[in-house]
């Protein structure tokens, strides 16, 4: 059985997501900041990190990618629509605010192109394109475990903002309708900021989502 963990991170506490099998072998989902804490955890509990997998690449979401990617030697997973985005801050959003610095990583080691299962290591899962928040949104569903990661497509209560480059509220809504609101309702959502939900609960009270 797979355990999930979360960790919010940086100064939008974005989540980061550590999931393990049952033999300590584990992916890291966003590391969005904080690459010593997330190594930390991972040294601590003597894990063994397989890869990075990345929702999307928004700068909160990729700040720590360069750091833990070098200390554990694993590769990346980014979707194809975002490959530039990993060393560009311009596409990123780094350089839109100041204050913050300029997020360049190097790029994916594997870019993803097609939705359906995938398999890295011991673990087995499936990749959904979910675009909207921005081109490249994928939402990790881990079937067998019954819970899916989703980056900012969808929170509880609420949804993406659809108002940095590449967003596009129809397209948005047309993601989480055909690729998460028809999970069963028992899946477990666990979104990019805040706490999780599932697609019962959002359907049922979700103010952006009505009609769905």
């Amino acid at each position: 059985m797979l355990k999930i963990s979360t960790y919010p991170l940086g100064p939008i506490q974005t989540n980061c997501y550590i999931v393990q099998d049952e033999v300590g072998n584990c992916l890291i989902v966003d590391p969005g900041e904080e690459s010593a804490r997330i190594i930390r955890k991972v040294v601590s509990q003597e894990l063994t990190p397989i890869a990075i997998l990345l929702t999307h690449a928004h700068f909160d979401h990729i700040g720590a990618v360069d750091s833990v990617r070098d200390r554990f030697g694993i590769p990346v997973y980014l979707h194809e629509e975002e490959r530039e985005w990993l060393s560009d801050p311009k596409l990123n959003g780094s350089a839109k605010y100041a204050g913050l610095p300029n997020v360049q990583n190097r790029q994916a080691d594997h870019l993803l192109s097609e939705e359906g299962i995938i398999e890295i290591g011991p673990f087995t899962f499936e990749v959904r394109h979910t675009p909207g928040h921005s081109p490249g949104s994928v939402s990790y569903i881990f079937d067998a475990a019954r819970f899916a990661i989703v980056g900012d497509t969808l929170f509880k209560q609420s949804v993406g903002r659809t108002d940095l480059p590449g967003g596009n509220t129809s397209v948005l809504l047309a993601s989480i309708h055909d690729k998460l609101l028809e999970l069963d309702d028992d899946f477990i959502l666990y979104p990019g900021h805040g706490t999780s939900t599932t697609p019962e609960d959002e359907k049922d009270s979700n103010p952006f989502l009505n009609g769905f």
